[in-house]
């Protein structure tokens, strides 16, 4: 257990593409002793398990090995120790090219990877099934064994238990799966205070702690409504980091010197966030209560949170599954004044048109008009006549990848078969993706937290 007073677990990370210096200027811009980076999100596992289905050294973040071995002897000097989801549905390649990293970093010997696996469900799903687990759709109900064949990907959300396991053992570096995000900031807490697992007060805090630190600079100014245009130097913005103590209470900041703002209104537009029950949020290791949430702004840059409750966590565990479900395509054209709108929407009206005279059923076919109806939709009352311009936009979703495929081809003739105006049309015909839908379901924890291991790696 830590004799800090105060534990400082900073943001490096908000999602899998986010600002790719932002953890550089946490480890470098001043004191903090963990780093937390957050690249997962529900489609994220997905398209990692297509990666690693045509490779199977794939199915990480990349990005994140060239990021660490940037960083990684500034962190062994300094005994920053990092935690992360990187992993994604291969932690076990991941924690092998971070191992190659560190030795390139020239760290050997210096550091030690702690690797997470277990919360990967593809190979056990037959049998789980089998074995009375439905893994029905929490929004349906209907089982899983419908879309069986079609499933992509399927990983449990794990907690901090194993991520304290790995930090116990010495893992500078913990690299996990499909963990909660919160886990990666309330993790090292634990692990530091020595947090009793049933003081839910605590560990409740924590997620707090956890659910403002995960979205990177979203809680120190980024995607802020309030007062969005006098927040300073968001080029340089910087990430927020938790200065926590052992009762559970904690500080919201950012290095000195760094752009953004940490204001009472940061914070609280943060704290709603992805927001259901605020008495009801869920994790794998407490239910927090977010209605209990007490802040005070004690100096700039400086948010006190403190008064936390929380209960004991549930019996089941959330599994997030993607699945197969058809494909779509998405084409623009521009259309300039006089009467941009009129003739946006008189082209669409003739793509429509086109479509049924060649037969081609969809699941569903969407029109909007960028510049006036695509954001507020009928709340947009009528387009103002002195449109400059607007952008057409139109898309389709089916099982058949072949009439997906006859619409991408349709869109061009309209530059010279439709409305007059036509400008912004590049980059060729629209691409055909495949659509991952997203199926969330509950299994007993009893099935999964057995089967989790913890392995340490020395660079």
């Amino acid at each position: 257990m830590s004799r800090r007073e105060i534990v400082r677990v900073a943001s490096g990370q908000g999602f899998w593409g986010d600002d790719l210096e932002a953890p550089v200027r946490q480890v470098e811009g001043g004191p903090i002793d963990y780093l937390m980076l957050d690249y997962l999100a529900e489609v994220t596992m997905s398209i990692m398990q297509k990666q690693r289905s045509r490779d199977p050294e794939a199915g990480f973040a990349r990005d994140f090995i060239p990021l660490m071995e940037r960083i990684f002897p500034a962190c062994a000097d300094k005994g920053v120790r990092v935690v992360t989801n990187a992993g994604g549905v291969n932690p076990v390649g991941c924690g092998g090219a971070l191992v190659e990293a560190g030795r390139r970093a020239g760290v050997s010997g210096r550091s030690a990877i702690g690797i997470v696996t277990g919360d990967d469900l593809m190979d056990r799903l037959d049998t789980l099934l089998d074995s009375g687990h439905e893994l029905a759709n929490m929004e349906t109900g209907e089982p899983l064994a419908g879309v069986l064949d079609r499933v992509q990907s399927a990983n449990v959300y794990i907690g901090a238990r194993p991520i304290v396991e790995a930090l116990s053992r010495g893992a500078q570096v913990v690299v996990t799966g499909r963990s909660t995000d919160t886990a990666l900031t309330y993790g090292p807490l634990i692990h530091e205070f020595g947090w009793d697992w049933n003081d839910h007060d605590r560990l409740a805090a924590g997620v707090v702690a956890g659910h403002l630190n995960e979205c990177g600079a979203q809680c120190s100014g980024g995607n802020c409504l309030a007062e969005w245009w006098a927040l300073p130097d968001m080029a340089g913005v910087g990430f927020p980091i938790i200065e926590a103590a052992p009762d559970g209470t904690f500080v919201v900041t950012k290095h000195e010197g760094s752009g953004g703002r940490v204001s009472l209104a940061t914070v609280k537009e943060q704290i709603v966030y992805e927001m259901g029950d605020p008495n009801t949020y869920i994790t794998p290791d407490v239910t927090a209560d977010f209605t209990t949430i007490h802040l005070e702004e004690t100096h700039q840059d400086r948010v006190r949170v403190h008064g936390v409750r929380g209960r004991a966590a549930t019996p089941f565990l959330k599994v997030s599954i993607a699945y197969s479900a058809g494909y779509k395509a998405v084409g623009t054209l521009v259309y300039a004044w006089p009467d941009a709108a009129a003739k946006a929407k008189a082209a669409g009206r003739i793509l429509r048109e086109r479509l049924d005279r060649l037969g081609l059923e969809f699941q569903d076919v969407r029109l909007e008009l960028v510049g006036w109806d695509s954001t507020h939709g009928h709340l947009a009352g009528p387009p103002p006549a002195d449109l400059p311009e607007v952008q057409l936009r139109i898309g389709v979703r089916g099982e058949d990848r072949n009439a997906v495929d006859r619409f991408t081809r349709e869109i061009a003739p309209l530059v010279l078969t439709g409305p007059p105006s036509v400008t912004g049309f590049a980059g060729g015909r629209p691409r055909v993706q495949e659509i991952m839908a997203y199926w969330p379901a509950l299994i007993d924890r009893t099935v999964v937290e057995p089967e989790l291991e913890v392995e340490i790696v020395e660079v």
